[in-house]
């Protein structure tokens, strides 16, 4: 025999979120699903920088100084931080409405708009709050149900609302927001810096063999050819890199995001002031990167439990009846039908137990049956019978009387 149980599974939140993201290492680590140019940008770096550690910095730290490897092992560990930190964190994505809420925000959207036509487009879902004696507009996610903040925007490859959005870069596989903002540019900084670095001692090097040996010779050799590999590398990461993080140095300075540059949000043709701006560069550069730490607000790691019918194999005749009085908590209660005929007797199994009264009268009384049964003959009880016509009934007085037909 099986009988159904409920069994209880505690899973963790960030399995059971939407969206388009990973997770590694029990929901510590959160990324895009396309991550391929995220391994091609560490191959690049951890790449470039071996072949500058094994075969430059042996050289110059015995020709012009041991402090060259060093700036440049601290410089490299920064930049792999800097970047498994931007790539591996919550941007700042925002949690979707439960149905509940998502219901009741559709019941204050339609008692707002009111009745609309048929064929008429419903106006947009907008809510406006003040900034700074300012108005800005908070636009509706169909996807996820909420208004979303100011800032805010839905990105359409991680399928996310992502908090003070900047944009989605595929360099580091995840999007850059509000709680990664920082450390993304940090990494294009030190990345700036490096790269550079690089590049300089590395024509060091190449002017420096060149004057024992020649510069076609020095080519030639095992560490001139790598020599040149790695210039080539730096030569195009250097304008690509540097640019962008001067153009990321110009956004901090305003206080703007990528999205909000892209769109024009403040500037243009509205021609409206940013309200977020202080007015001043080391202020928005200090709220931007010397900020506090913003907390994720989606508890990736938290527990939830689910309740799922199973079936368990039961042994003995005692554990069914246990588990079936356990799944039957409902009493429930069997309807007598009435017999077609009033003379027949009810069955005994049909009738309605006594038991279930709460406790039994010590007392014998006469129950009376729910149903009339046929009384039994005696000279004192006339006899009817609903098949046939009444005939005359005799009385014990000796009187007749004609029975009326039924």
């Amino acid at each position: 025999m099986s009988a159904v149980m409920i069994a209880k599974k505690i899973t963790r939140k960030w399995e059971k979120l939407p969206g388009k993201n990973t997770f590694c290492c029990d929901g510590r680590v959160m990324m895009a699903r396309q991550k391929g140019v995220f391994y091609l940008t560490l191959f690049l770096i951890v790449g470039t920088c071996s072949l500058f550690f094994a075969f430059e910095c042996p050289y110059l730290a015995v020709h012009l100084s041991p402090a060259i490897p060093v700036f440049a092992i601290i410089l490299f560990l920064f930049v792999i931080a800097m970047l498994l930190r931007t790539s591996f964190s919550d941007p700042g994505v925002l949690p979707r409405a439960l149905p509940e809420e998502a219901a009741f925000i559709e019941m204050e959207i339609e008692a707002a708009n009111g009745n609309v036509p048929a064929g008429q487009r419903p106006p947009p879902r907008i809510r406006n709050v003040q900034i700074n004696n300012q108005i800005v507009k908070l636009k509706y996610c169909y996807t996820c149900k909420i208004f979303r903040p100011p800032r805010a925007s839905h990105c359409s490859i991680c399928d996310n609302c992502v908090d003070r959005f900047d944009h989605h870069c595929p360099w580091v596989g995840n999007c850059v927001g509000k709680r990664n903002y920082r450390y993304f540019y940090m990494f294009t900084l030190s990345l700036s810096l490096l790269t550079i670095y690089i590049f300089a001692f590395d024509i060091v090097h190449v002017v420096l063999r060149s004057v024992d040996s020649g510069f076609v010779n020095t080519l030639k050799e095992t560490p001139g050819t790598f020599t040149v590999l790695e210039v080539v590398v730096c030569f195009f990461t250097l304008w690509s890199v540097v640019g962008l993080t001067g153009f990321h140095t110009y956004l901090i300075s305003l206080n703007q995001t990528t999205n909000e540059d892209i769109k024009g949000s403040w500037s243009g043709k509205n021609r409206v002031q940013n309200p977020y701006s202080h007015k001043n560069i080391l202020k928005n550069c200090c709220e931007v990167l010397c900020g506090p730490p913003y907390p994720s607000v989606l508890d990736r790691r938290g527990m939830i439990s689910e309740e799922s019918p199973a079936l368990a194999p039961t042994d003995t005749p005692a554990a069914s009846t246990a588990v079936n009085k356990s799944v039957n908590l409902v009493p429930q209660t069997t309807k007598t039908t009435a017999p077609l005929i009033p003379n027949e007797h009810t069955p005994d199994d049909a009738k309605p137990s006594i038991a279930a009264s709460p406790e039994k009268s010590n007392s014998p009384k006469e129950e009376k049956p729910p149903f009339p049964e046929t009384p039994s003959k005696s000279p004192d009880t006339p006899s009817k019978s609903p098949d046939k016509c009444p005939t005359d009934v005799k009385f014990p007085d000796g009187s007749k009387e004609l029975s009326q037909k039924l």
